[in-house]
């Protein structure tokens, strides 16, 4: 399991008093207003980032970090991501998961037989969906509903699955 959680991206600057505009990697957008700090993954390291101030523009919300109060102090990491660590990171109900959980997680058919690895989720508006690269390394989509998805065992690494007619063709 990953220790760090990304909860978005800095896309651009916004004014000239250091704030950014952050495109967020989380489901709720609002979640910000709940955190004391986060991480910059600056490219070489992570730098804490204590927040400040946040509002919203459209989809975006727009940061403002303590001890960056010029635009030239943060343009350096536009498309720079933004983590929390697992501690921080929001409670999940029962049958959610963390994307970062998920990727890489082997699936199995009902009948025990592998049938490959989750590769990247895909979200939409109804559901998520699954991209899995099968044992014979087809790119295969599978919806992540509840007749699909029998089984989520994050510790071990395993997920199984009951192909809906359809599916493969």
């Amino acid at each position: 399991m990953e220790d760090l959680l990304q909860i978005g991206v800095i896309t651009t600057t916004h004014g000239i008093r250091g704030e950014v505009k952050v495109y967020p990697t989380t489901d709720d957008v609002h979640r910000f207003e709940e955190l004391n700090s986060l991480l910059l993954d600056t490219g070489r390291e992570y730098r804490e980032l204590e927040i400040q101030n946040v509002k919203y523009f459209k989809q975006y919300a727009i940061l403002k970090f303590r001890g960056i109060d010029n635009i030239n102090d943060i343009e350096k990491y536009k498309g720079k991501s933004l983590y929390v660590t697992r501690e921080n990171a929001q409670h999940l109900d029962e049958d959610e998961y963390y994307i970062a959980d998920l990727i890489g997680m082997e699936l199995y058919l009902e009948d025990g037989s592998r049938f490959g690895t989750l590769k990247d989720v895909m979200e939409t508006g109804a559901n998520d969906v699954y991209i899995v690269t099968t044992e014979e390394g087809k790119e295969v989509l599978i919806p992540a509903i509840h007749d699909c998805i029998l089984d989520v065992d994050v510790e071990a690494n395993r997920m199984e699955i009951h192909l809906l007619d359809g599916l493969l063709d």
